[in-house]
Formats: structure tokens, C-alpha cells, sequence
């Protein structure tokens, strides 16, 4: 896209082209119940899936979705996936908390003790310390493509206890990046293997849940956490790694 380019002193006043991210709505669909509508880059589309029932605990194994369809249509991406009998009524129950999220009153408790539900202990250790972590960060801007034409979408990296970046996934949201790499290790078999996740966004509450939920031993983001974010990751024992930047990062003391 074309863009008119104004600089600080008025002068060098012309035209620049760049690319620009792709951000359009994706429905899913799971068993034909509509469950949400995101708004993703178009890209790895049946990863972000199944990292994404896997986050909303809607599976408990790739292997419980049976199929997945991605219908493209102008206005945006329908996904359509099937799941196993096994899950159905798991997918029912928590359909019918996310259509009533908005309500208030009573039914407000109910919806709040579904935002913050328990979350299982994670079992995993990274073997990564400090000079591994540097290591991924200087290695992680040559795995963005998109990252490096547009400046616009989040990253999400696994990374080896070695430091090296590993896979990587990109969207303009950072919950869909890590719901991309979570599905796409849950399709390849990978493990974390004492290694950790690397994400390019501040650390939020949700962000820590997906890393437990995935039996992350060690989440590493560039930007702050948030006060949940925090108490949920050390009521996990997920270990948190945060501010991650190229001369310094902080590690919350317990």
C-alpha cells in the first residue's frame, strides 16, 4: 500500500510503499455450534484451531478433532471442526458460559468463576537460563517475515534449551500466535524438551493459562506482565521470564 511519508522538519515530503498485515474475522465452528469470532491473519489456520480448542479445554489431545474445514468467503474465514463424541458435552458446557458472558447479577458469579478456572500444575522444566534466553532474542527477528514487511503482528517461538528458535508463528493477535505454535507442536508431535516459549507481546493472564495449559515449562515475553498474569503463573509454578529485551531481563522473585 501506498502511504504519504511527512518528515519532523517538513521537508522529504513524498510517497513510500510498504506492505500492510492481513487482519480478517474468523469464525469457528466446532460440532456446527458458532463459538467465536477472531480477528487473525489469515495463515496456519488449522494450527491456530487446534491450539486454540486445546487452550479453551475444549480437547485434551489433537487427536479429538476429526476433521477441519476452512471455508473462505469476501468478508472473511469460516472454520468448521469436528469433534470426537468424547467431547461433546465439554463443548456444549462451556458454548453455553461464552453466550452468556455478558450477562450480570448472579449470573455474573458463575461467569466469573469461569474466567479464572483452575489450572493444573505444570510438570515440565526448562534447562534454559539467561544466555540461552539472549540467544532466542537475537535469533528471533530472522524468523518474522511477516514481522520484518508490515512491523505489525505478534511472534510466537518455540525455542530449545540451547537457545535456539525452533518454530515460530505470527498473527496480528498475540493470543492467536500462541495458539498457532501450540497447535502446530500438538500436530507434529513436538515437545518443549526443556526449552520454552518466546512471544514478542506483554505477558497477560490468558497468555500464562494457554503456557500451563500446553505444559510450557518456561514463558519468556518481551513486553511487562500483568498482576494476574503473575500470581497465576506461580500458583501453576509456571516459570515467567519478562521485559526480555537484548541487554537485560527480569525474573519475578517467589
Amino acid at each position: 500500500m501506498r502511504f504519504r511519508r511527512h518528515a519532523v522538519d517538513g521537508a522529504g515530503v513524498g510517497e513510500v510503499e510498504r506492505a500492510v498485515a492481513i487482519e480478517r474475522p474468523l469464525a469457528l465452528e466446532f460440532n456446527g455450534i458458532g463459538y467465536a469470532v477472531m480477528m487473525a491473519t489469515p495463515l496456519d489456520i488449522e494450527d491456530f484451531v487446534v491450539g486454540f480448542a486445546l487452550s479453551e479445554r475444549l480437547i485434551d489431545h489433537v487427536g479429538q478433532i476429526e476433521a477441519i474445514d476452512v471455508h473462505t468467503a469476501p468478508s472473511g474465514d469460516v472454520v468448521r471442526a469436528s469433534l470426537g463424541p468424547s467431547r461433546a458435552e465439554a463443548l456444549v458446557e462451556r458454548a453455553r458460559h461464552r453466550v452468556s458472558e455478558s450477562s450480570c447479577g448472579l449470573c455474573g458469579i458463575e461467569n466469573l468463576e469461569q474466567a479464572i478456572r483452575p489450572l493444573p500444575r505444570v510438570k515440565t522444566v526448562s534447562r534454559a537460563a539467561p544466555d540461552q534466553i539472549f540467544a532466542a532474542l537475537a535469533g528471533l527477528r530472522a524468523r518474522q517475515p511477516l514481522h520484518e514487511q508490515t512491523g505489525a503482528v505478534h511472534a510466537a517461538a518455540l525455542c530449545d534449551a540451547d537457545g535456539a528458535v525452533i518454530e515460530v508463528r505470527e498473527d496480528v493477535g498475540r493470543h492467536n500466535a500462541f495458539d498457532k505454535l501450540i497447535g502446530a507442536m500438538a500436530r507434529s508431535g513436538r515437545t518443549w524438551d526443556g526449552g520454552f516459549a518466546l512471544l514478542s507481546s506483554r505477558c497477560s493472564y490468558d497468555l500464562v493459562e494457554k503456557a500451563v495449559l500446553a505444559q510450557c515449562p518456561m514463558l519468556v515475553t518481551i513486553s511487562a506482565p500483568t498482576d494476574l498474569a503473575l500470581a497465576r503463573a506461580a500458583d501453576a509454578g509456571l516459570r515467567l521470564v519478562v521485559l526480555a529485551r537484548s541487554d537485560a531481563l527480569l525474573e519475578p522473585i517467589p
